[in-house]
């Protein structure tokens, strides 16, 4: 059985990658700052905190609840996968259709 620090970190390490796949600047966030508020993974250019689950039962509004604590100015996302699934990200949905109305009006 794989211990689940070292799965969560695994997860964290793989949700950066995905983010540096697409040309972001991301690493994880705790080796770097160390602080339990500090994001599951950092990348500088985009306003999020992300909180990284990587579990086969996610309670989501948990993840959403340590995100939006923890979140400080930024807004909260909580990126998640289960075993053999792709990534998904949850996100306020008012917070996404104002930028995304934003983004389609440009």
């Amino acid at each position: 059985m794989i211990n689940s620090k070292d799965k969560g970190k695994r997860g964290e390490r793989e949700f950066a990658n995905l983010l540096k796949k697409y040309g972001f600047n991301a690493r994880r966030g705790q080796q770097y700052k160390g602080t339990k508020d500090s994001p599951d993974v950092i990348c500088d250019v985009l306003p999020f905190h992300f909180e990284v689950k990587r579990v086969q039962k996610l309670n989501l509004d948990s993840a959403m609840d340590q995100a939006k604590k923890d979140c400080g100015n930024n807004e909260p996302v909580v990126a998640h996968r289960k075993d053999h699934h792709k990534w998904l990200i949850t996100i306020d949905a008012e917070y996404f259709l104002k930028n995304l109305a934003t983004e389609a009006i440009e």
